[in-house]
């Protein structure tokens, strides 16, 4: 995944300046396969309508997503244990490493709160193990996202139902800018359906502009997108990288996004500064029309094609 990531359509997917990759209810087992979303160009990325998005099913490509459990009770420490089965049903040994990592793994509640992106570990069996905060009950979508060794990238989702009382929330409300332990995240440009759209977010301590990131996973940022409606998702990376003599290290991380789609999207941007990754978290809302040129951005506001909302976590 490098730095012009796209956002490459699912029917009705985002593919803007973050990741996106649908995520319906698949269940765990064999299901009809569908093209990878989570192609990456050095230039900016254009739409692509006929490709669907990664994510929404456990098996495509003739590779499975399993749980050990699709079940488990809430708890603040609850170790996940899964494996990618190839089509023999034999587990997935060999991967090609994409941003420091063999595979991430994403989860998220499906009101869009209790976001991870965790790392988990590979035991010499193919089993990934890797413990979860999953205090919060209800049911949540887990997105692997990863390559096989010679293969092409994939992003396999399922269900984790988490047993306890459940608090669902409302999606949040619109802003352009999110808050996190002390940062301030403004997101600036617009996203319209079928049109690669320039966004950059841009970090702020304390009123001030920060200028020394630090590179987390061979980037300065981390961006996940996922559509509201069905938890579409797609992982994808910032403009530039650290080290390649181009790429400031902020405020301002670029990226690029084709919105396939109308609709409400949640968004989020994982950051390192002074040893501590923090997610800033926003709601979007593309619409129908045409993208602004960028020539005709004139400040941080949200646009009618693009309605930003700021919440984070």
């Amino acid at each position: 995944m490098n730095a012009s990531t796209k956002f490459a359509g699912f029917a009705l997917g985002l593919a803007a300046v973050f990741g996106i990759a649908v995520a319906v209810g698949a269940t765990v087992g064999p299901e009809p396969t569908t093209p990878d979303s989570n192609a990456h160009n050095e230039a900016a990325p254009a739409a692509q309508p006929d490709h669907a998005p990664g994510g929404m099913m456990a098996t495509e490509g003739g590779y499975t997503l399993r749980l050990d459990t699709a079940r488990t009770t809430a708890a603040p420490n609850v170790p996940l244990r899964f494996r990618i089965l190839d089509q023999a049903g034999a587990p997935l040994t060999r991967y090609q490493r994409a941003h420091d990592k063999d595979l991430h793994l994403i989860v998220v509640r499906r009101d869009m709160v209790a976001f991870q992106h965790v790392h988990p570990v590979l035991g010499g069996d193919g089993t990934w193990s890797v413990p979860l905060d999953l205090s919060r009950a209800g049911d949540y979508r887990v997105f692997a996202d990863f390559t096989p060794d010679g293969g092409e990238n994939l992003t396999l989702g399922t269900d984790l139902r988490v047993a306890g009382t459940y608090d669902p929330q409302p999606l949040p409300a619109a802003a352009t800018t999110s808050t996190v332990g002390g940062y301030t995240v403004t997101l600036d440009g617009t996203v319209a359906p079928g049109q690669a759209s320039k966004v950059t977010l841009s970090v702020s301590k304390d009123g001030k502009p920060v200028t020394d990131l630090q590179p987390y996973l061979a980037a300065y940022g981390h961006l996940v997108a996922l559509r509201t409606a069905d938890l579409a998702y797609l992982h994808v990376h910032p403009d530039g990288h650290p080290g390649d003599g181009v790429t400031p290290a902020g405020p301002g991380i670029t990226f690029y996004v084709t919105a396939p789609s109308a609709g409400d999207y949640r968004l989020f941007l994982d950051f390192q500064h002074e040893g501590v990754v923090r997610t800033a978290e926003f709601t979007l809302t593309v619409g129908q029309g045409p993208a602004v040129p960028e020539a005709a951005h004139t400040g941080h506001g949200a646009t009618p094609e693009l309605a930003p909302t700021g919440h984070g976590h």
